[in-house]
C-alpha cells in the first residue's frame, strides 16, 4: 500500500482559520512535512499548526525550499523534496504537507505535487483548499474585495510597477501581495493616483503579529515582513464600470 500526499491548507495565521478537513487529518496518524528556507530554518506553516495547540509529531520531516528565483536550483530542491516523500510514502504512510493560506494559491505544494506525480504518477494528491491571506486580510480591514459585478486582480508585486499601473486602470479592485521589495514605489504610484486613502497594508493577516496600516503612506522607508500586501480599492474605475454597464441597460432595454 502506499499512503496518500495531502496539501493542507491552515489559513494566513489565526488557528480558527484551519478547516475541519485538515485539522482532522492533523490529528491523524499521518506524517508531517513543512516547508522551511533553509535547514534547520523556522516554518510559518508549522508555527500556525502548533499554535492551535498541536504537538509536532515525532514522524515529521523539514523539507527545504530556497528563497531564490534560480529555476536549477528550485528544480534540484523540488527533487529532494519530492523524494523525500515518496520514500515516505512507499511505506505506507500518507504524508501531509502543510501550507500557510491555500495550497492551491501560490503555494510551494503545488510544486512539490507536480515533482511527485512525475517521479510516480500512480501516487493518489489531494489538496484540501483554505483561506487566504488576502481574503482574511479583506475581513479584517473590512475591505470588501468585490461587490455585485465588481472585477478584482490578485498578483505578486514583484510583476512591477508597469503592471501595476495598467492593472489599476482595469479592476475595481487590486490585491498586492509580497510587496516588501517595492514598498516605497507603490505608495508612490498610489500617490500620484490618488489612491493612497482606498488602500490599506496588512501584515501576517490572522495572526499574533498581524498589523493593519491604513495610513499607508506612513510606511515610507520601513522594512516590512514577507508575509504583508495591500488592498486597494479603485474608486476610480469602480465609476467608469458603472457608467459604462448603466450604458449597456439602458441600450438593451432599448
Amino acid at each position: 500500500m502506499i499512503g496518500t500526499l495531502y496539501g493542507a491548507s491552515l489559513g494566513p495565521g489565526d488557528p480558527d482559520l484551519i478547516t475541519r478537513r485538515s485539522w482532522a487529518l492533523l490529528q491523524s496518524d499521518a506524517y508531517w512535512t513543512y516547508p522551511v528556507k533553509k535547514k534547520k530554518g523556522t516554518s510559518y506553516a508549522l508555527q500556525i499548526a502548533l499554535q492551535a495547540g498541536l504537538t509536532r509529531p515525532e514522524n515529521s520531516s523539514e523539507l527545504i525550499f530556497p528563497m531564490t528565483h534560480d529555476k536549477e536550483i528550485l528544480a534540484k530542491y523540488w527533487l529532494q523534496a519530492a523524494q523525500t516523500v515518496i520514500d515516505i510514502l512507499q511505506q505506507g504512510h500518507d504524508v501531509i504537507f502543510l501550507v500557510e493560506g491555500d495550497a492551491s494559491t501560490f503555494s510551494t505544494f503545488q510544486h512539490l505535487a507536480k515533482t511527485v506525480k512525475g517521479l510516480n504518477e500512480t501516487i493518489e494528491i489531494e489538496t484540501i483548499p483554505g483561506v487566504t491571506s488576502f481574503n482574511a486580510a479583506a475581513a479584517r480591514a473590512e475591505m470588501p474585495l468585490a461587490d455585485t459585478d465588481d472585477t478584482v486582480a490578485i498578483i505578486p508585486a514583484g510583476y512591477g510597477l508597469e503592471m501595476i499601473d495598467s492593472l489599476l486602470n482595469d479592476f475595481d479592485t487590486l490585491v498586492l501581495l509580497k510587496v516588501k521589495p517595492i514598498l516605497d514605489d507603490i505608495i508612490e504610484l498610489l500617490q500620484q493616483k490618488n489612491l493612497l486613502s482606498n488602500s490599506c497594508f496588512i501584515e501576517k493577516a490572522g495572526s499574533p503579529e498581524e498589523r493593519i496600516i491604513h495610513d499607508v503612506a506612513s510606511l515610507r522607508g520601513e522594512k516590512v515582513n514577507y508575509l504583508s500586501l495591500i488592498l486597494i480599492s479603485n474608486n476610480h474605475h469602480r465609476e467608469r464600470g458603472e457608467m459604462i454597464r448603466g450604458c449597456r441597460k439602458k441600450t438593451l432595454s432599448c
